[in-house]
């Protein structure tokens, strides 16, 4: 990852675009939980790339036909692994795990992309960032282990769902940063979303979704908490990150990582979630783990 210093003229944008970006992608949780009261985990994942895909259909369909053959083959993955796959986990997650507690989680994306950029692209690593990536499994290990009262219980298989959600995305980002880095993000997450987007409305159409949404009191109100978590948490958002990188840098941007968490449990508490003493402990854990990673990215340019 290449750092490079910004204009100060820049700054109260940049911190804006920042601010702005946590309270969206750190309130898709909470949207996920609402959708959930109505519709299935597998509607909520397919919905939120429907509304996404339906916003950013018209940009994508003015370049899809531009892009070679290769482009289009590593952004039909990054559909799935990086749209599909983890959208359908953290909602099948969110039927067992309070949403701020999957927040927490997903402050892991940054520790597995330095993992597959060491393993699979040949970052090197320096000691403090191994630190920084073991303390960030000790703290998902041990929230594993939470149970609802607060204490260390059996082991929680729906935190390995949100793992698995973070990994995907880790995959994903790499993909972008080393085949995709010369085309515009809002282009990369349109056709992306293009390519898998109509299979999920099919696949919408063929569930009871409509009876659901014309017989099912609050289902209305459901399906807009989604439709904004695909058309602003996933459309919206990734234009404004676009811009936060072009003004700043990737290194400045991931910043937004250590916000999350703290948005996601203002929303849970909001909402009536609790969370106990061992929460707090283990989120600083995992986020001191973060820290430590994303300490010396400045060198290499394979990492987002």
């Amino acid at each position: 990852m290449i750092s490079r210093r910004f204009s100060k003229s820049h700054d109260f944008l940049a911190w804006s675009l920042l601010i702005i970006l946590s309270v969206i992608w750190g309130s898709s949780y909470i949207l996920i939980k609402k959708g959930l009261l109505v519709y299935t985990p597998l509607q909520v994942g397919t919905m939120r790339i429907t509304f996404g895909f339906l916003v950013l259909l018209p940009a994508a369909v003015l370049k899809i036909f531009r892009l070679p053959g290769r482009k289009l083959f590593v952004l039909l993955i990054i559909g799935i692994i990086g749209n599909i796959l983890p959208y359908i986990l953290f909602a099948y997650s969110q039927t067992v795990l309070p949403s701020s507690v999957t927040g927490i989680l997903n402050a892991l994306t940054p520790i597995f992309t330095m993992l597959i950029a060491v393993f699979i692209f040949k970052y090197k690593i320096k000691n403090m960032q191994i630190i920084g990536m073991l303390l960030g499994f000790l703290g998902v290990m041990s929230l594993a282990f939470v149970d609802e009262s607060g204490v260390f219980g059996s082991f929680n298989i729906y935190v390995m769902l949100v793992v698995l959600a973070t990994l995907c995305y880790s995959i994903s980002l790499n993909l972008i940063k080393v085949y995709l880095s010369d085309i515009n993000s809002v282009i990369v997450t349109g056709v992306s979303l293009l390519t898998v987007g109509p299979v999920c409305l099919i696949y919408l159409l063929s569930t009871d979704l409509i009876h659901v949404f014309n017989t099912v009191p609050g289902s209305g109100l459901a399906m807009f908490y989604i439709a904004i978590l695909g058309i602003v948490g996933t459309a919206f958002a990734m234009i404004l990150y676009t811009k936060l990188i072009q003004i700043t840098d990737a290194l400045f941007a991931t910043t937004v990582t250590y916000l999350l968490p703290i948005v996601s449990i203002i929303w849970g508490i909001l909402d009536g979630e609790v969370l106990y003493h061992i929460h707090f402990v283990i989120m600083l854990i995992i986020l001191i783990g973060v820290y430590l990673v994303n300490k010396n990215f400045k060198k290499k340019e394979k990492l987002i």
